[in-house]
């Protein structure tokens, strides 16, 4: 393996650090919840992980500097709602700021909180724990409320948006 660039994280720029970390391949979530004010509050965030199964935890990132950190922050409730490959227009639209980006999408209740119906699975979480981590919060979830439907996922890999297919190496074994 030879390396097309290599640099010192310490003397990395914040672009170079991005593009780097940016060839991990993720899924793609809109993290929704009701606001301090009442609103539906929802934004894109690909930060998603498992973390526990008892108690079942997740967590997610939002920056500092989110217009919507104090709402997610201090939510009772939350949910993540994971993108199927389908759903890139969704996510460029929770992407942006605007003042109700829920006027033009389909959502439910539950446990008070908007979720996006179409989406590929849907975790309604209790805020469990928010922990301070550099220029980030870390909010931890635990998983109350779940649903899946069926599809493939949105992947988000070097800034762009891709979709899965199986790999060959499961076609071989099955023939």
């Amino acid at each position: 393996m030879s390396y097309n660039q290599s640099f010192s994280a310490q003397d990395a720029d914040k672009r170079q650090l991005r593009n780097l970390l940016g060839q991990f391949a993720t899924g793609v979530t809109v993290v929704t919840t009701v606001g301090q004010d009442k609103r539906k509050v929802g934004m894109t965030a690909n930060s998603f992980t498992s973390v526990s199964l008892d108690p079942p935890l997740i967590l997610w990132n939002i920056a500092k500097t989110s217009s919507n950190v104090d709402d997610f922050c201090k939510c009772e409730h939350f949910a993540i709602n994971i993108l199927n490959d389908q759903q890139h227009q969704a996510s460029n639209h929770f992407a942006k700021s605007a003042e109700d980006k829920f006027s033009q999408v389909h959502a439910v209740d539950v446990l008070g909180v908007p979720v996006l119906s179409d989406a590929l699975a849907t975790l309604v979480c209790k805020n469990y724990q928010v922990v301070e981590a550099g220029d980030h919060y870390i909010i931890l979830g635990q998983i109350e409320q779940c649903q899946h439907n069926e599809g493939k996922p949105l992947l988000f890999h070097n800034g762009k948006y891709h979709q899965a297919q199986l790999h060959p190496v499961h076609h071989e074994q099955c023939a």
